[in-house]
């Protein structure tokens, strides 16, 4: 197959180089500002170096574009009109998802099969093989086609910018989590019982993660106050050994927030659904949480105001 590659950072080059590796040509790749890295690369390999989106692009079967995110529907917009129809147009960026639905309407104008491919892993550190997400009607023809080079593929949908927003979504409670963690770890490393504190853990890796997060959301509710002040004794504790807490003071304020929408909306469910619906009500209401005083401790460094 003839591939063209917009964009030829690390994505771009991972990506180009396992596909010219399975037999298929690259009939060049293009870059805003290219760098010495880049020329090298294609001087290498034999692949040409182009300086803007234009006719070659006709000779492409399938163009994959791993630009920046801010300039994906841009960058597609150009190209789209060289492609021939039939065509592939793969999207790797991490535009906005409504980007991608534009530049699936703009696909469609020139009949060009569009497809949005998420990355959810790390390409610096697993290549080719790094977890993908693909959404879009040609999406098992593509998968396929990155199966080739050992990718791990899940096809999501039909509808570009799903796959965009799966990984945003998978984001929150990703770096949600990583962000818990620098904060937990450190607190039970200052109070030397990181390793205990494995084992008190260990429950949570005997169960479903689907299970946990949906009993948390359910059970959120009718717990919030006691479990908000759970939450503001927490940031004492680590003030008192020294350490200013960052994300508990937010985790305090969504659980503010739902005490406050108790105040004025019971809940009376008992599901996911209901609980969700309840909660995204908390979330568009008009009245703003604020931080409660007991989380203000005199002399604190740092504390949020």
């Amino acid at each position: 197959m003839r591939l063209g590659i917009a964009g030829c950072g690390v994505v771009g080059r991972t990506y180009a180089e396992a596909f010219l590796r399975i037999g298929h040509t690259i009939v060049g790749t293009w870059d805003a500002k290219p760098t010495d890295e880049l020329a090298d690369f294609a001087r290498d390999r034999r692949i040409p170096l182009r300086n803007e989106v234009g006719a070659w692009l006709g000779e492409a079967e399938l163009v994959i574009s791993a630009v920046f995110g801010s300039a994906a529907l841009d960058v597609a917009r150009q190209a789209l009109v060289f492609m021939r129809p039939g065509t592939h147009y793969i999207d790797m960026t991490t535009a906005d998802p409504d980007d991608m639905r534009r530049a699936e309407a703009l696909a469609k104008d020139t009949g060009v099969h569009f497809l949005d491919v998420a990355i959810t892993g790390a390409v610096n550190l697993r290549g080719s093989r790094t977890p993908l997400l693909i959404a879009g009607h040609q999406a098992e023809t593509a998968a396929n086609l990155y199966r080739e080079i050992g990718a791990q593929i899940q096809i999501v949908s039909e509808s570009p910018g799903d796959a965009s927003s799966l990984k945003l979504l998978r984001s929150i409670f990703t770096k949600g989590m990583e962000a818990l963690s620098v904060e937990c770890l450190m607190t039970a490393e200052r109070r030397g019982l990181r390793s205990k504190l494995h084992d008190v853990l260990s429950d949570i890796d005997e169960g479903s993660l689907r299970a946990l997060m949906e009993s948390m959301v359910i059970t959120h509710i009718p717990h919030a106050s006691r479990r908000q002040k759970e939450v503001a004794e927490v940031q004492r504790q680590m003030r008192l050994i020294d350490i200013q807490p960052l994300l508990m003071p937010a985790v305090e304020m969504v659980f503010e927030r739902t005490v406050s929408h108790l105040e004025r909306t019971p809940f009376r469910g008992d599901d996911i659904e209901s609980a969700l619906a309840w909660l995204s009500a908390a979330a568009a209401s008009p009245v703003g949480t604020k931080q409660r005083a007991g989380n203000q401790r005199p002399g604190a460094r740092g504390d949020l105001q």
